[in-house]
């Protein structure tokens, strides 16, 4: 008799490329990733972890006010981690301001890494079956298809169309 094996955990890069797959079904198109900048590894440790610190400060601030998890759940994560995005959008400019003294230079290769940090993220919460982290696991699946979008250059409106009318099928 054998013994039993533990349940398979899916990785991380597993669980980012269905989410890639998914929304090239509904693109009818390949998603081409963004040419790495050349960031050095230091540099990019420093970015992810900003963008790390953002996710949990702004999931802190959404837990003590209960505003948006409360109204809307997983459907206003926009509204509950604003600076975790723009700080994502950042990452991606490719085009400075006028007054600017400083080019544009994209880093999508550390919006790469925060994809990786909220899939493991999404993956550490499957398992709990409680409310909150039950929405919490909602939000930071929708958090990892808005960074999708931002990385491939998919505007919100367009990607909630393409997602409506998936569901049609």
């Amino acid at each position: 008799m054998s013994t039993p094996q533990p349940p398979r955990r899916l990785h991380p890069e597993v669980l980012l490329a269905r989410r890639r797959a998914r929304l090239e079904r509904l693109l009818q198109s390949p998603l081409v990733p963004p040419r790495p900048s050349g960031l050095s590894e230091d540099r990019r440790t420093f970015l992810r972890e900003e963008a790390e610190e953002l996710y949990w400060n702004e999931l802190e601030w959404e837990k003590l006010t209960e505003e948006e998890m409360s109204q809307g759940g997983s459907e206003l994560v926009e509204l509950a981690f604003p600076g975790f995005l723009a700080f994502i959008d950042g990452l991606l400019l490719k085009k400075a301001t006028a007054d600017s003294k400083v080019p544009a230079t994209p880093r999508p290769e550390v919006v790469e890494d925060v994809l990786l940090f909220l899939a493991t993220r999404y993956l550490e919460l499957l398992p709990a079956t409680d409310d909150e982290a039950r929405l919490e696991r909602e939000m930071v699946e929708r958090l990892i298809d808005l960074v999708l979008y931002r990385l491939h250059g998919i505007s919100v409106d367009a990607a909630s169309r393409l997602e409506l009318a998936g569901r049609d099928d």
